[in-house]
């Protein structure tokens, strides 16, 4: 997508229900998808008001209009819940700013979508593990999205990305990957492949347990990272679950496997020194502590059962993914490096290797908590 001018800002500022007058428009956040900027409006006798404004990635997400039903079906859903259980919509969820035909986007004269939000003022989102009590929020604040969201008809929702979470799905692009080795690179990478091949049944496994109704299809984040919840500045409480791009039908199990994959890794997920990436067990307990409470007993057993497996699937496919990328060429991550997506990939593994060797401290932690909802 071509750069955002500031002639193409001040169009798409000029058609959203925004009050004073503008005086901050800056670049915002860390995000490497949409383009955000944070505005700051004065209005008299008010005092400030801040707003985000973004425009929305086409090349990600090709359907705008649908993303944008899936949001502002979702966050009214959350209002009502939150206003129903005495707690602050203004905070403690997204906040759309209708477009001036009342729409909740805008389409600018060069066929760009654009979408803004209410500023959630005294709240941080923090890209690492700083503070383990943040991981912990995070896990209360997903689990308590969970459960404001289970009676919500998850197939009302549109796929975003289609096919995002089908692991079942993505082990046959890669191995169609290996099989033309386009770039040239397999040779080098036959450890790694055959480490794929050797755990089909994990990519097929929840794809087999949803086919027998063993486990609910649920509206899920899809990208449950800490940088995705907002953690009050004050009380330190994780209050709203942001980037809600892709909400759709999904399952919780990968929603939770997500988190561990990122969260409770002991290294960077492009660590290149092997020795340093393992699965901490003490973030693996903290954040499944926090994320049964906060779901509320809304998850059925077989589902809190199954979370080591979500957190091995999750980190098996995104593992896979990187492997893919780069049999392809490096066409789909961006890379800094040489080798960044193959550095990527490995760290995975190693990850999965150590939840497979930890398998039964996992399996044991889960079911401390999955015993004492009985």
């Amino acid at each position: 997508m071509a750069q955002v001018t500031k002639e193409q800002r001040e169009e798409v500022i000029g058609h959203f229900r925004y009050e004073g007058r503008l005086t901050g428009d800056e670049p915002y956040g860390s995000g490497h998808i949409n383009d955000t900027y944070l505005l700051t409006f004065e209005e008299a006798g008010a005092g400030q008001e801040k707003a985000i404004l973004q425009r929305m990635n086409k090349a990600v997400f090709a359907r705008p209009v649908e993303l944008m039903e899936n949001i502002t079906g979702v966050t009214s859903h959350l209002r009502k819940k939150i206003v129903e259980h005495g707690g602050d919509p203004e905070r403690e969820t997204l906040n759309v700013i209708p477009a001036a035909d009342g729409k909740p986007y805008y389409q600018d004269s060069l066929g760009d979508y654009w979408r803004s939000y209410k500023f959630i003022n005294g709240a941080t989102s923090y890209d690492k593990v700083e503070k383990s009590e943040h991981f912990y929020q995070s896990a209360v604040a997903f689990g308590n999205f969970q459960r404001l969201l289970a009676d919500y008809p998850a197939e009302t929702l549109y796929e975003t990305i289609e096919g995002f979470h089908d692991t079942k799905a993505r082990f046959q692009v890669f191995k169609e990957a290996v099989r033309r080795d386009c770039a040239g690179r397999a040779s080098r990478v036959e450890k790694e492949i055959q480490f794929v091949l050797d755990r089909e049944e994990t990519a097929n496994c929840f794809a087999g347990l949803l086919s027998r109704g063993e486990i609910p299809i649920r509206v899920t984040h899809n990208d449950t990272k800490l940088n995705n919840i907002m953690i009050d500045d004050e009380t330190g409480k994780g209050i709203c679950v942001i980037d809600l791009d892709t909400v759709m039908p999904g399952l919780a199990v990968n929603d939770f496997g997500d988190s561990i994959r990122f969260g409770a890794s002991t290294a960077a997920e492009d660590e290149p020194d092997l020795d340093k990436v393992s699965c901490s067990m003490e973030l693996f307990e903290l954040y499944a502590k926090g994320y049964i409470e906060g779901c509320g007993g809304k998850l059925t057993k077989k589902e809190i059962e199954l979370m080591p497996m979500g957190a091995k699937v999750m980190t098996f496919e995104c593992g896979m993914r990187f492997l893919t990328d780069y049999l392809q060429g490096d066409t789909y991550f961006k890379i800094h490096r040489e080798h960044h997506n193959l550095d990527r990939c490995r760290t995975q593994f190693k990850l999965v290797e150590d939840m497979e060797r930890k398998w039964y401290t996992m399996k044991e932690i889960i079911e401390k908590y999955n015993s004492s909802l009985t």
